[in-house]
């Protein structure tokens, strides 16, 4: 007989699973675009058996995409547990637009889909292959609740389904046997018993810095300064602007690839990294939709959160999540994109030396064993009180192609989530020379998504002659 098993969220799994209502979904994903010839039938169409030979195979690099939310009884704490039902025919779906199918097209579902919350009586993912796109083309839409994965994680989990190189062969996969879930008692007295050790936890981490006080001085010194600096960041509030009405639940999606090159030209050329060009590729996009909507420029304060990754390379591919978010300034106030691209510069870099970094990971650590409800509600204050107007992610993919059975990957969009009053996000992922935006808004507050993208190819425009890499428009 299989053994009982379980395995508890950790502290920043509970948050994205507790700032989920009504109007706000919190799973992630991407729109991955491939060559449809290589993955069709005989007759034409999807050849849905072997791709769901893929996708059963993938399953087995991660237990999470079998398991189900459970609650401990009394306390309602949230665990995972294996789903002796689990069908993957619920998770895999097949859909196709009118052919030709346009972008367009493609976009408004993408929109509908993230739209809709996941169940959480079965895992909290489902993947959706789109036929007729024009040009020859298929789509996968992901879409994996936050609390599964981190967006490390969630590049791990797509690249089990995908290869470096072309192959026609089909993976078979493990038998998979569900563990028995363990009963009502026994999660309530494990996590009784869990929950009377946390004295004697505090205890020893106090003798650990007995022993050595002068060390844990100068770290307690650093951790508090990161813990004030990230105070300051998230609950103060940012300024009111058309990115901060209230959000309802239905969302549009946009998307746009530049060059990777371009953005690291201006870098060689301006300075910073790509991750500061990127920023101040956003502060320009911010900056022209305010000015469009007529809000005065020169005394508002904006601020993005930025997730950072708390997981070590030694980890990938572990489960849970392990991320922290961060805020920064964006120069909207700013008039030159150079200047803008300066001022993010010297935003990020005090970032590095502010031990923000050090005190979320310790935050984080400490809550997965004690107040795991702490994270949660400082989340939600942080959104109540409008802490930053918008979120950007921006996470590195493959240098190289990867395929698909024999279908090349030719785009990949990712897409994040929106928090409470806050009708905007972009995620960014580089793969193979491109850098790929996914924008994501509240369906009323930003009609005009598409504009967005026109002010992020000029504001980039604008830092590449800058960086003597284009000629102006007037020479």
């Amino acid at each position: 007989m299989a053994a009982l098993g379980y395995d508890r969220l950790t502290a920043t799994d509970l948050i994205f699973l507790g700032l989920e209502d009504a109007n706000v979904s919190m799973h992630i994903g991407a729109v991955c675009v491939f060559e449809a010839a290589p993955l069709s039938d005989a007759r034409g169409g999807l050849d849905l058996g072997r791709l769901s030979a893929v996708v059963e195979a993938s399953l087995d690099s991660n237990r999470r995409f079998r398991q189900r939310l459970a609650y401990t009884p009394l306390l309602n704490q949230p665990v995972w547990i294996d789903d002796e039902r689990f069908n993957l025919a619920y998770h895999l779906r097949h859909t196709s637009l009118p052919y030709p199918g346009t972008l367009r097209q493609l976009k408004r579902l993408a929109g509908r889909l993230v739209s809709q919350q996941l169940d959480r009586g079965k895992p909290l993912w489902e993947m959706w292959f789109v036929e007729g796109l024009e040009s020859g083309r298929v789509a996968l839409i992901t879409k994996v609740h936050h609390c599964m994965i981190d967006g490390i994680s969630g590049v791990d989990i797509l690249a089990s389904i995908l290869s470096m190189e072309p192959t026609s062969m089909t993976p078979a996969p493990r038998t998979w046997q569900p563990r028995p879930a363990p009963g009502k008692a026994r999660l309530l007295v494990e996590e009784l018993s869990l929950r009377a050790t946390l004295p004697l936890v505090a205890l020893q981490s106090m003798g650990r810095a007995l022993r050595d006080p002068l060390a844990a001085v100068a770290s307690w010194r650093e951790v508090l300064s990161g813990f004030i600096d990230a105070a300051l960041g998230n609950l103060t509030i940012a300024s009111d602007t058309p990115l901060n009405g209230a959000v309802g639940p239905h969302r549009r999606v946009d998307w746009m690839r530049v060059d990777l090159d371009a953005v690291q030209e201006v870098k060689r050329h301006l300075g910073g990294t790509v991750n500061d060009v990127v920023l101040a590729i956003v502060a320009g996009v911010v900056r022209s939709f305010l000015e469009a909507r007529h809000v005065p420029l020169a005394s508002i304060g904006i601020r993005l959160s930025m997730p950072v990754n708390l997981r070590p390379h030694a980890d990938r591919g572990k489960l849970g999540n392990r991320v922290g978010v961060m805020t920064i300034p964006l120069p909207v106030d700013e008039t030159s994109p150079e200047g803008r691209l300066r001022r993010v510069i010297a935003s990020t870099d005090a970032l590095k030396h502010s031990h923000q970094t050090h005190a979320i990971e310790l935050l984080e650590s400490f809550s997965d064993i004690t107040f795991t409800d702490l994270p949660t509600e400082l989340a939600r204050l942080a959104a109540r009180t409008r802490a930053y107007n918008l979120s950007v992610t921006n996470i590195p993919g493959p240098p190289f192609p990867v395929y698909l059975l024999e279908a090349p990957l030719l785009e990949i969009f990712p897409l994040a989530f929106l928090f409470s009053r806050q009708a905007l996000t972009i995620a960014l992922l580089s793969y193979d020379g491109g850098l790929f935006w996914g924008f994501v808004a509240d369906w009323d507050a930003i009609p005009d998504l598409h504009d967005l993208l026109a002010y992020g190819e000029e504001e980039l425009r604008k830092l590449q002659v800058a960086a003597g890499a284009l000629p102006s428009r007037s020479a």
